[in-house]
């Protein structure tokens, strides 16, 4: 990973007046990373740090900002290097595809779509920034699992364990298991090498 400049990125109007929406329309869409030419902006920190406060809860203030503003950036850097790789193989999902995976999304998390809707629009943000950020997770998947699947290997011996381990699994949930563990692994592996090939400049 090629990094120019890597100053820490400090986080603007201390967090724009902590949500004051006039203070947030007064920022402008700065260049804060290039990501292989690809650019993140002052704006796209702010609408996924609401985003993820939104989607896990989180009362955002002055002692977290900063942390959330560096977990967001490492988040949107690894979906642009991730976004390069999808867009390599020309990986497309389809439109019901999409939905079912929203619709387990919210049931996995244990959250209200509904309620999630409005927080979005009270807090201005588009339901496309959340709809592109499940898709290029989806995305993701997909890929990983066209490359990697066919390389994945059942053992009956972890099987078994895994069922001994856990009495409420079945047989095929277990199965289940241990090849989503292996494409985990290729997951992190794939994306760590092109991480490390990425050119990542902090401005």
């Amino acid at each position: 990973m090629k990094i120019y400049k890597s100053l820490l990125i400090i986080f603007f109007i201390v967090f724009f007046t902590l949500y004051n929406a006039v203070a947030e329309e007064k920022i402008e869409h700065k260049i804060a990373v290039l990501v292989n030419d690809e650019v993140i902006t002052s704006y796209d920190i702010i609408q996924r740090m609401k985003l993820t406060a939104i989607i896990q809860g989180i009362n955002l203030n002055t002692q977290n900002s900063q942390i959330m503003v560096n977990n967001v950036v490492d988040e949107l850097i690894r979906e642009k290097v991730k976004l390069s790789k999808i867009n390599e193989y020309q990986i497309k999902v389809e439109d019901e595809r999409y939905t079912e995976f929203e619709i387990n999304f919210f049931k996995r998390n244990k959250i209200d779509r509904d309620e999630i809707l409005n927080l979005l629009e009270e807090n201005k943000i588009n339901y496309e920034e959340f709809r592109k950020y499940l898709l290029n997770e989806l995305a993701w998947n997909k890929l990983i699992n066209g490359l990697f699947f066919r390389f994945t290997s059942i053992n009956d011996l972890e099987i078994k364990e895994l069922v001994s381990k856990n009495p409420t699994l079945s047989n095929e949930q277990a199965e289940n298991l241990v090849i989503q563990r292996q494409l985990d692994l290729q997951s992190s592996k794939l994306l760590r090498d092109i991480m490390n090939e990425a050119t990542i400049e902090y401005k």
